[in-house]
């Protein structure tokens, strides 16, 4: 058939002046090259001591796994920073007796994105610069401890915010 050929062709060229568009979820536009991210700091002063680093370095990894962006040190063309602004423990779905079922780790980031290259040149091209907090959560069994269950919901939970950031930032969405 000689239809199919041109439709994937249309289709292709459709996503080629969109911007450089892979398909891990991204819409990267072509003009971006390098990506600066910070440290976040853990300004909650509870979880793991290294809470922080494992965050920064879980968004750092996304982008080079995910992108073609070069990481910089200072002054890249995207620029990511922030600070974990929550980490708290709760119980969740009360039992008649008012004992709670589940607990539930919620940890919650701030992070300032600022597209340079829209600063630059003075334009509003998504994306757009944001300042945004990206919260998500995981329960666990009330007859577990956190302590029990700590690694595992931290991964959880960091590698959703993570994918959140990231989908906001080279999606376009």
């Amino acid at each position: 058939m000689r239809i199919l050929p041109k439709i994937l062709l249309i289709f292709l060229t459709t996503l080629y002046s969109c911007g450089v568009y892979n398909f891990t979820g991204g819409s990267i536009p072509k003009d971006v090259k390098t990506i600066s991210i910070q440290n976040f700091y853990n300004e909650t002063g509870q979880g793991p001591a290294n809470l922080s680093q494992i965050f920064t370095e879980k968004l750092k990894d996304q982008y080079l796994n995910r992108s073609n962006l070069s990481l910089v040190k200072d002054g890249g063309d995207w620029q990511l920073e922030g600070a974990i602004t929550k980490y708290q423990t709760s119980s969740v779905s009360p039992k008649d007796n008012l004992t709670s079922a589940s607990n539930r780790l919620t940890i919650s980031v701030k992070v300032i994105f600022t597209n340079a290259l829209n600063e630059k040149n003075g334009t509003d091209d998504p994306p757009r610069s944001f300042e945004d907090t990206f919260t998500f959560f995981d329960d666990y069994p009330q007859n577990k401890t956190l302590s029990d269950v700590e690694n595992d919901k931290i991964e959880f939970i960091l590698n959703q915010i993570v994918f959140d950031i990231f989908q906001r930032t080279a999606s376009n969405w």
